[in-house]
């Protein structure tokens, strides 16, 4: 798997899907990026939330069920019932490199859908409450859209996708982001932040007019 780079000019999504505000902005990104998508290129990448001693179970996070009213509140996000129970349990882990790993693999293997797997990422966890470290999770979602089962697996173990999620970690760095989430327009080495959580499609399209000119 050859490591991920931009092309010229890009939209780029910088996400994690265990971030509760990029599941909040979920559905504005994926209606941007269906109005656009024919005349620039997007992509997401991963900015690690949760990795190296901040990997921890979600019960060391006490803040999230009150975080999660206010993105419902202010973003119409719906959060499921089986997440429900499994942010009560408490003893899942939240590591953001494996699931850094599974954006990676499943962008490889079709890239013009990445803002489709970060969705189907987020969608996995927050409604199924299915963990993003279990395999079985990550195939789903590919053999869902018709990838190939055997080839995502063998990404998701070969250290491939590790490769490539600690890859994007370091982009997310390069381009100056420290939350997520972040939306980016790229124009060689220029970057224009633009607006995300709470922003208008309107808003969000008129931004990149004046950028595209």
């Amino acid at each position: 798997m050859k490591l991920f780079s931009l092309p010229s000019q890009s939209i780029v999504y910088v996400m994690d899907a265990y971030c509760g505000w990029c599941w909040g902005f979920s559905q504005q990104i994926q209606a941007f990026e269906t109005a656009n998508r024919h005349r620039i290129n997007f992509t997401a990448i991963s900015g690690g939330l949760f990795v190296g001693d901040r990997a921890l179970p979600i019960s060391n996070y006490p803040h999230i069920p009150e975080a999660n009213q206010r993105i419902s509140r202010l973003t119409g996000a719906v959060f499921g019932e089986r997440y429900e129970n499994l942010l009560n349990d408490g003893s899942m882990i939240l590591n953001s490199l494996d699931a850094g790993i599974a954006l990676a693999v499943l962008r490889n293997h079709a890239p013009e859908k990445a803002i489709h797997w970060a969705h189907e990422l987020q969608h996995a966890f927050y409604i199924r409450g299915l963990s993003l470290s279990d395999h079985t999770t990550i195939t789903d979602i590919a053999t869902a859209d018709g990838l190939d089962k055997n080839a995502i697996l063998l990404d998701l173990k070969n250290g491939t996708g590790q490769k490539q999620a600690l890859a994007d970690f370091a982009m997310s760095r390069a381009l100056g982001v420290s939350s997520f989430p972040t939306l980016l327009f790229v124009d060689g080495d220029k970057v224009h932040q633009l607006p995300a959580t709470g922003s208008t499609l309107q808003t969000l399209n008129n931004k990149l007019d004046n950028l595209l000119i």
